[in-house]
């Protein structure tokens, strides 16, 4: 029997997160961040996937995760990202595991755990909300992808560290309190939108976004779009660095909207 999908917006969000939780599992383990006998096989959407048996390790993900969900419930997250970066040197990121959510509902703040309506219906009211699709099936898709992205993707130096970052939507303030789980990232990390011209001279006012240099990558490996129904929409990409590419070629490795990354 196909999963149900989410329906309302906090549930969407903590079936998301509970899919980002096994991802990171799944992303240390095929990355080699931690050795493989620290790993243990489960299973997850009728996926045999790899979970850490490490309790710290399992600890700092389902607290980092939590910290993504709060800001989700907040609709103030454009993007998820896991960053693996280099172990010595300038610490520059070598890959991100790009999780894009901008393209969830916006919802009321008081109506968080309202019924999301799907769609307008027909002329008789019924509403044809993409019934058929296997929720399960779609992350199984997903985490398929991500379980051999060991053998697609060339190797990592040994000791490389990893964070999780979330991209803010425009217009979002930062979260800020005490304790502060995130911590903003350096400015070659972040994009900015820049406004240019002069309004009160008659110039048209225009946009651009700058991209920091380490967002983007060189190269980027997508992955996977998952659209069950109209509002559990979202893609999955692998943005692999320059600094990754540096390695790769002997060149070695200079260091030069907000993104966050967690302190857990």
């Amino acid at each position: 029997m196909p999963a149900a999908l989410p329906q309302t917006y906090a549930v969407l969000c903590s079936t998301f997160t509970a899919f980002l939780t096994v991802a990171i599992h799944t992303i240390l383990y095929e990355r080699g961040i931690y050795p493989a006998e620290t790993f243990l096989t489960a299973r997850a959407y009728n996926f045999p996937v790899r979970q850490s048996r490490h309790p710290l390790v399992c600890q700092w993900i389902n607290d980092a995760v939590a910290s993504v969900e709060a800001e989700m419930l907040k609709q103030a997250v454009a993007r998820v990202a896991v960053v693996i970066f280099e172990a010595e040197g300038s610490g520059r990121p070598l890959e991100r595991f790009v999780f894009d959510i901008s393209h969830f509902p916006t919802v009321p703040p008081g109506e968080l755990n309202t019924p999301i309506v799907r769609g307008s219906g027909d002329e008789n009211g019924k509403v044809e909300a993409n019934a058929s699709v296997d929720l399960e099936e779609q992350l199984r898709a997903v985490m398929s992808k991500l379980a051999v992205c060991g053998q697609t993707l060339k190797p990592v130096p040994e000791n490389c560290t990893y964070t999780i970052c979330i991209e803010l939507n425009d217009e979002v303030d930062p979260p800020i309190g005490h304790p502060q789980p995130w911590i903003p990232s350096q400015p070659r990390a972040q994009s900015t939108i820049v406004t240019r011209g002069n309004e009160a001279f008659g110039g048209d006012l225009k946009t651009e976004l700058r991209r920091g240099e380490d967002v983007g990558g060189v190269n980027t490996v997508p992955l996977r779009a998952v659209d069950a129904g109209d509002n559990f929409v979202f893609e999955m990409w692998i943005e692999e660095g320059k600094a990754k590419m540096d390695l790769q070629n002997g060149t070695g490795m200079t260091s030069t909207g907000s993104s966050l990354s967690s302190t857990m």
